[in-house]
């Protein structure tokens, strides 16, 4: 396998909404290399890409996939990432460790709400951008309303490298600006086409939209505007310009395609091999050393540092590890070091991917992009050094999940195969989490979405054999009191041997909210002695774990306990833990009781016709509208709703907004419970307990 420098290496994320034909689009760019010979079809489930069998049956991408292909002379490792947005972390950690973004929009669906997160992710991680439109074969397909629309959401940056000459079913004819002329592309899906000089309006058009690029390009170099009106510009002196504007930004190029077809794309590669980013552009990461300090890491840096983007389970092959190289070189057969584990471990095999076609290289050098076998306890956002030089590199922070399980196997005797397979679910895809609740007693699982959870929950019961049952999580209410409360307990136990005795008098109010239970004692003299106040303070902590109300932790209550009796024989540590939780159970009774329910913050990214349901939606759901805020061409809208309202509220977002609406989620705080809803939720507790 030929070794190439870091100048000829192009690392391209494919990102974008759902549906916008980023995995036909990888398709093209492979066909156009050679690699295939024929496009494969995402509805046949013969691509290349799309390999797994869930994303076969589903007709979309759920995990990313890593290509390469040479193209004049330069290696693509092409990273094809999901578009649905519960998988829209796989596209961040693509991000994370490309040179660009190639961000793909379909024409007829302009910019969606995954556009709109995958473009905030690139410019997070400060990288150059192309902008792909495809579906120019679509019917009612038009490109001056979408480039109005890039404009209009992201800036006026956008620039056309090519136009569609006869949009619509049947598309094949584009002018190309930069070579100022007419292709004609074969619709065979080989990506090849006929030039022809452009003529009359076609022409002119041309000679505007060039001088306009020449523009663009000589706000990056002022020299080569002059040397354009003045005697001309060679090609060499454009291609130089044209790679300092990208990377600066000053204009971001927009390419119109048809993936099915593949028309266009051949340029679109012209573009990124010519124009485009290459390692020697990202010449340098951050990282930390073994005491967190900030350092640098450098492609010509002699010892390797690669860091782990992702993580996923091969049948037969096992668990591949998608690496990018930082620094140095890795090879095969090396001892290297898990600098987030401290681990160390020796290399086995490596391998460049197309899918799941797999290419074996003994060597991966900085800048390129890999997969490795079969790595112990490495997982995604781990860094793998060399022994010499232990340095880490920050991993991803993912976004609060948005959807909530309690799962519990479906036969005794698995909960040691879940938990373990919990626990690898969560290593491969950190978006993915788990927790076991004690106070609830129950196991939660958590993602980004309805889709994201059945994907996780399927590749649970094929890979560990074990059958799980889903329900609603509990809630995790709280129980307080909102007025004062008093009591005196006496408990006396005769049964013919030693006695108990004890007498407990105790006064309660509420504290600040999130004080917890602040117990202490005010006793004067010596009608209890003070050996014997942890005991009640013992008592009082039982009663609150178990509730009172309807079994859920008391919180926010001050206790004073200030007086009783006790006996010179018969009084013990248990008589006054037994008097101490009685007479707080009493008192807590005595003083307003109520349940607390726990509030989420939460904020919806909609577009504006959608905000009207939106909020009448979130009312429904005794949400709070806190405030709205434009982003681009959607709006925010910021509010806080009862947890118990928004089970599967992602799922009936979707729904109402057409796959258009997203949102997050954040615990925010208690607040007091609606007296009918607490009567419901304490006649169910009692049900509960009645079964």
């Amino acid at each position: 396998m030929k070794n190439y420098t870091h100048s000829n290496l192009r690392n391209v994320a494919l990102v974008g909404h759902a549906s916008s034909g980023k995995t036909m689009l990888s398709e093209c760019m492979l066909a156009c290399c050679g690699n295939i010979n024929r496009l494969g079809s995402v509805t046949e489930g013969t691509t290349v890409s799309d390999y797994h069998k869930a994303e076969q049956e589903r007709q979309f991408s759920i995990h990313t996939s890593l290509l390469h292909a040479e193209w004049l002379e330069n290696r693509f490792n092409i990273i094809d990432t999901p578009g649905y947005l519960d998988f829209i972390t796989e596209s961040r950690a693509a991000l994370k460790v490309s040179d660009m973004a190639v961000i793909v929009a379909h024409a007829t669906h302009g910019i969606e709400i995954g556009t709109s997160k995958v473009w905030d992710y690139a410019e997070e991680f400060g990288l150059s951008k192309v902008v792909v439109i495809n579906g120019m074969d679509a019917e009612n397909a038009q490109h001056e309303p979408i480039l109005e629309e890039l404009a209009n959401t992201f800036g006026k940056r956008f620039f056309p490298i090519n136009i569609p000459v006869n949009p619509g079913p049947g598309f094949n004819e584009a002018l190309d600006v930069i070579r100022k002329s007419k292709l004609t592309y074969k619709t065979d899906g080989s990506g090849e086409y006929d030039e022809s000089p452009a003529t009359g309006d076609e022409a002119n058009r041309l000679d505007e939209l060039h001088t306009q690029l020449i523009e663009f390009v000589a706000e990056s170099d002022d020299s080569l505007l002059e040397k354009f009106f003045d005697e001309g510009i060679t090609e060499e002196e454009l291609r130089g310009g044209l790679h300092k504007a990208f990377e600066s930004q000053n204009f971001i190029p927009v390419f119109f395609t048809s993936a099915e077809t593949n028309v266009g794309v051949s340029r679109l590669m012209d573009f990124i091999s010519k124009y485009s980013s290459s390692p020697d552009d990202h010449p340098e990461s951050t990282a930390t050393d073994s005491e967190d300090n900030e350092i640098t890491v450098s492609l010509d840096d002699e010892d390797p540092v690669a860091f782990v983007f992702k993580t996923i389970n091969e049948q037969h092959l096992g668990e591949l590890s998608f690496v990018k190289v930082l620094a140095g070189t890795l090879k095969s057969g090396e001892e290297i070091l898990n600098a987030s584990t401290g681990e160390p471990q020796r290399l086995g095999q490596m391998f460049i991917l197309n899918g799941k076609n797999r290419d074996k290289v003994e060597q991966l050098n900085a800048g390129e992009i890999g997969a490795l076998v079969k790595l112990k306890n490495t997982h995604t956002g781990n860094t793998l050094t060399s022994t010499k030089r232990k340095v880490k590199v920050a991993p991803m922070e993912y976004p609060n999940p948005n959807i909530h399980e309690a799962l519990r196997p479906h036969n005794k005797g698995d909960e040691e195969k879940v938990a373990v397979g919990l626990a690898a679910l969560h290593e491969e895809d950190p978006s993915f989490q788990y927790h076991v609740d004690p106070e609830l007693h129950q196991t939660v699982v958590s993602g980004q979405g309805e889709l994201h959870l059945q994907v996780a929950m399927e590749r649970l019961k094929e890979r560990f054999k074990v059958e799980i049952d889903l329900s609603a999580p509990k809630i995790p209410f709280r129980e307080t009191i909102r007025g004062n409360g008093e009591a005196k307990y006496r408990h006396k136990k005769q049964s013919g041997g030693a006695g108990q005795f004890a007498e407990v008098w105790m006064r309660i109010q509420p504290s600040q909210r999130d004080n917890g239970i602040d117990f202490h004692e005010s006793l004067v003299g010596q009608n209890v002695d003070r050996v014997f106040v942890p005991s009640v303070e013992k008592g009082v902590n039982s009663a609150c774990t178990d509730g009172i109300l309807a079994g859920y932790r008391v919180v926010d209550v001050d206790i004073d306990f200030y007086d009783g009796k006790m006996h010179p024989v018969d009084s013990k540590d248990v008589a006054f833990q037994i008097a101490g939780k009685q007479a707080f159970r009493e008192a807590f009774q005595s003083a307003k009781p109520c349940i607390l329910e726990p509030i989420t913050q939460i904020e919806v990214s909609v577009p504006e016709e959608f905000m009207g349901a939106v909020m009448g939606d979130l009312s429904s759901r005794r949400g709070k509208i806190l405030g709205m805020d434009a982003e681009g061409a959607f709006q925010v809208v910021r509010a806080e709703v009862p947890q118990m309202e928004l089970y599967h509220y992602s799922t009936n977002l979707r729904s109402l907004t057409g796959g258009r609406g997203l949102h997050s989620e954040e615990f925010s705080h208690y607040e007091y419970m609606p007296r009918e809803l607490e009567q419901k939720v304490i006649a169910q507790t009692e049900a509960n307990g009645a079964e």
